[in-house]
């Protein structure tokens, strides 16, 4: 198992990075790929060095995540390489994942037409297609959506358990188990 999450200069490091962090707690693969260079800065202004530059490589991945981020999920969005690498993951039945203003590039590359969504309150309006649900995590098909920072465990969670893997031990030793409890 593969899973590729994609950054551009903007990118909201909580989105991006509990994906990462998650999975490679269970031992799943999981590259960060700078779509124009090796060391990407974030939306708060930290630098995180890639795991590699975009190159055909990533087409082998099971998953793709886009997280949001302003104006990284604008960049994402309006990177050709993205919306032809969304549209390919989609025809070949793999797994993406979008968070926060991460899915209005689901929506430029006319993949969630029909489909149940989430992502950041108000993104939903510059999207065209799809149905916008009001839920902290949304999966239709093999498209995972969430709302925003405040999801990304949950997000990285849900990632985790649709690939294959199992949260729980995960979850736990994180201490997120007693967050479930309060809520």
């Amino acid at each position: 198992m593969k899973v590729v999450v994609l950054f551009k200069d903007g990118f909201e490091e909580l989105e991006a990075l509990s994906v990462v962090d998650v999975l490679r707690r269970a031992n799943i693969l999981c590259e960060m790929i700078g779509m124009d260079k090796e060391e990407v800065i974030s939306s708060h202004h930290i630098q995180i060095k890639m795991d590699k530059v975009f190159d055909e490589s990533v087409y082998d991945a099971d998953m793709v995540v886009l997280p949001g981020g302003l104006p990284g999920a604008t960049s994402l969005r309006d990177d050709s390489r993205v919306i032809e690498l969304l549209k390919d993951f989609y025809k070949n039945d793999k797994w993406i994942a979008a968070i926060c203003a991460g899915p209005i590039s689901l929506a430029k590359a006319d993949i969630i037409t029909d489909k149940n969504f989430t992502c950041y309150p108000g993104f939903e309006n510059e999207m065209s297609t799809g149905i916008y649900q009001d839920t902290l995590v949304c999966i239709d098909g093999r498209i995972i959506t969430a709302r925003g920072p405040a999801a990304a465990l949950e997000f990285a969670y849900t990632i985790l358990d649709y690939l294959g893997g199992y949260s729980k031990p995960i979850a736990e030793g994180m201490q997120y188990h007693y967050l479930k409890k309060e809520s």
